[in-house]
């Protein structure tokens, strides 16, 4: 093995690479468990592709056939079901896990200097899972599979000039068809993932590149021992490989749970109109996006006007790239942070989360009116965060951990 190994460090930088992203990578040594999340996401992903290219194996990506493999495949396929479930639940579970790491970085200030581009490919991949899983759902082309694509697509005409031209090239016609059932098919299963691949690799290289950052914010870079290794760090393998391999079998035992006894989860992570084929003739009486997308479709709706509601959707995404340089915060972590930090936070949490309950829900006067108080409530999070980040008393952060 140690021949082998040899051979293989004259060709590739294997034994290299470990050790700058593993035995050698020094992490702070006060991670709790919210920093479990970013290896979460990635098993996830792991447990999306392969069970992707098994279902990809039986489906068939034409209007006439795919809501019938679909079928053939939850029905004659050996565990078929159980490789569609675990795949219709990994999508979910991967939104649930990656809004949890966004909210840790906001907790701790994980976007602020020099972590800037680290989180901006992070907001990138969330994007690209966003198309991902936008894509996969028009897959199994039923009822709401077909008509949330049709309204969603038909937003892109809102854009001023050459809306039409794009939300026709998407679509492949002029309503969605069997034309945009292959497109969406093939950017699934190859452009967007090989799209994400390439931004993790990003996102996780710019990491290591400036570091982890902790609960506390502190720089652990600063005190160093004898050997240039930071005091306040422990290697990244085998301790924190461990710690994240004990949270991954907890969270395993959840996944199934849920996989196994309730993949629908009460109609939010299949809903029951998916299960009749798409009808074009048919439109269901509400049309409601999955549910990691009902925030921001509740911010769609509380604006009357379509081309100001795309504007408005658009910026509540494009709002989250400027972060860094929004929060004009001496400290990271909101534990030294003043209150006006700590209401912006819980704010911008209380808002997402009452506008994913509103979009979820069918349109009433009352709805959209409180639709339109927390989207004025998530923005002004944002616009008011050069202010009172400014404004606030900070507490001073000690130099080292756990002093």
């Amino acid at each position: 093995m140690s021949r082998l190994r040899l051979w293989i460090d004259h060709r590739f930088p294997l034994s290299r690479l470990l050790k700058e992203h593993l035995t050698h990578y020094y992490v702070p040594k006060n991670f709790n468990a919210l920093y479990l999340f970013g290896s979460l996401g990635l098993l996830i992903l792991v447990n999306q592709m392969l069970t992707g290219i098994w279902l990809a194996m039986s489906y068939t990506p034409t209007a006439e056939g795919a809501f019938a493999s679909v079928e053939y495949i939850m029905r004659d396929v050996e565990y078929g079901w159980l490789i569609r479930y675990l795949h219709s639940t990994g999508a979910s579970a991967l939104f649930i896990v990656v809004y949890l790491h966004v909210f840790r970085s906001l907790l701790y200030g994980s976007y602020q200097q020099p972590r800037e581009l680290v989180w901006i490919f992070g907001m990138l991949l969330y994007l690209i899972i966003m198309a991902e899983a936008f894509a996969g759902y028009l897959l199994p082309w039923g009822q709401m599979s077909y008509w949330g694509a049709q309204v969603i697509l038909s937003l892109f005409g809102a854009i001023p000039v050459i809306g039409e031209d794009i939300a026709q090239w998407l679509r492949g016609d002029y309503l969605v068809s069997g034309i945009t059932l292959n497109r969406f098919y093939a950017l699934h299963v190859i452009a967007l993932p090989l799209m994400l691949l390439g931004l993790l690799v990003l996102h996780v290289f710019s990491l290591h590149e400036v570091g982890s950052n902790n609960p506390l914010g502190v720089d652990i870079k600063k005190c160093r021992d004898e050997r240039g290794y930071p005091l306040d760090a422990i290697p990244f393998h085998p301790y924190y490989t461990l710690k994240d391999l004990v949270g991954a079998v907890i969270f395993l035992f959840v996944f199934c749970a849920v996989v196994f006894f309730f993949p629908e989860l009460g109609g939010y992570f299949l809903e029951p109109s998916n299960f009749e084929i798409a009808n074009p003739l048919k439109t269901p009486e509400h049309i409601v996006p999955v549910w990691y997308f009902t925030p921001f479709y509740a911010i769609l709706r509380a604006v009357p006007d379509k081309s100001l509601g795309v504007m408005a959707l658009a910026a509540s995404i494009a709002v989250l790239f400027v972060l860094p340089w929004l929060d004009r915060s001496p400290v990271k972590s909101m534990r030294y942070k003043g209150l006006p930090s700590r209401l912006g936070l819980l704010t911008f949490s209380l808002s997402f989360i009452a506008l994913g309950v509103l979009g979820g829900m069918a349109p009433t006067l009352e709805r959209i009116l409180w639709a339109r108080v927390f989207t004025a409530l998530y923005f002004a999070t944002f616009l008011l965060m050069p202010f009172y980040t400014r404004w606030e008393k900070a507490r001073s952060v000690p130099d080292r951990i756990g002093k």
